[in-house]
């Protein structure tokens, strides 16, 4: 069992890390399933659905869930992603920062689909307490605020920021992020992993930004980190992936949640790295500065749908050559 009082299972092929104690009705029913109507095996061995509800998950636990479908259904039967033991549909996180209102923000989150979206800490304005705030078009009981350090450039002032955060909305899944500078805000390693481990230690559960560096990623994940989040590209660059090989070494070396975060600018970015089989992507820019940031939003959430049936369907290999999808034999 983790600190964090979880444990680290895998649900059809797919690694997920959830509460301790949890039965096998109850982590099926927390997937959106109805115990009644699927089987289950773990660890080889078929449980009997009369015993689903006594039988509890363990460590490194190799969980099939299975149920039956129509022969012709191409779409996964079970395809969620899971947090910290907390289980989400959409794989796509947007933010909440540069749009031209709050209602252009609800918006473009309602045709995002995510279910999740970062929120920045900032001062509340004592000059004007009348004024809009986020949380009167955005219901935070309907959709999960991940708090993040965004402007914190040291470890300090991203734990400080945090621990306000949570007194304020009682969050502990949060997002941390210490940059390095203002130019590229590239993310500061050292200052990252120290703040990783206080706030690990302190119970918070840090979903982090970082370089893409696989090193750096498994360090942070024996710190503490729920999830780890490595960069495609500069944050607000619309680049794209510029390294698409270490974020597959990340993602194949990880046991946490690996997201995509900042340089996406737009769809085929979303799907390119959901085809490298990260666990989702976490945008803002790349919606809020779209000239439709409704509609880019709407894409965005094709794009992320697009790339995960792509990797979980299995592209085909690649040819030097070229080869004939139609036969040749019998040619007039």
């Amino acid at each position: 069992m983790h600190t964090d009082h979880t444990v680290s299972i895998r649900v059809n092929g797919e690694h997920r890390r959830v509460s301790a104690g949890l039965s096998l009705a109850r982590l099926a029913a927390d997937l959106g399933l109805v115990p009644e109507k699927v089987a289950v095996e773990r660890n080889l061995e078929v449980v009997p659905r009369s015993t689903l509800g006594q039988v509890l998950v363990e460590d490194g636990d190799e969980l099939e869930i299975v149920h039956f479908v129509g022969g012709g259904d191409v779409t996964p039967a079970l395809d969620t992603w899971t947090v910290a033991g907390r289980t989400f549909r959409s794989r796509l996180i947007v933010g909440t920062g540069k749009y031209k209102d709050f209602a252009q923000n609800a918006a473009a989150l309602e045709a995002s689909g995510a279910e999740i979206v970062t929120v920045a800490v900032r001062r509340v304005n004592v000059s004007d307490p009348n004024a809009p705030m986020l949380t009167d078009f955005i219901d935070p009981k309907k959709v999960t605020y991940l708090p993040n350090t965004a402007g914190c450039f040291d470890a300090e002032s991203a734990i400080r920021t945090l621990r306000l955060a949570r007194e304020a909305g009682g969050w502990d899944l949060v997002k941390l992020e210490v940059l390095g500078e203002a130019k590229t805000l590239y993310p500061d390693m050292v200052e990252t992993l120290r703040a990783t481990e206080v706030l690990a230690k302190e119970g918070f559960l840090p979903m982090v930004y970082c370089v893409d560096d696989p090193i750096a990623a498994k360090r942070l994940e024996n710190a503490g980190a729920v999830a780890i989040m490595p960069l495609g590209a500069p944050i607000g660059s619309g680049l794209g992936i510029q390294n698409q090989v270490t974020i597959r070494l990340i993602v194949e070396g990880a046991s946490v949640p690996v997201l995509v975060d900042a340089g996406v600018g737009t769809a085929s970015d979303a799907a390119a790295a959901m085809e490298l089989g990260c666990d989702g992507v976490l945008m803002n820019t790349a919606i809020a500065e779209a000239k439709d940031p409704i509609m880019m939003a709407a894409a965005m959430k094709a794009g992320v749908e697009a790339g995960r049936l792509a990797y979980l369907a299995g592209r085909m290999g690649k040819r030097r050559y070229a080869d004939p999808s139609s036969p040749l034999a019998g040619l007039i």
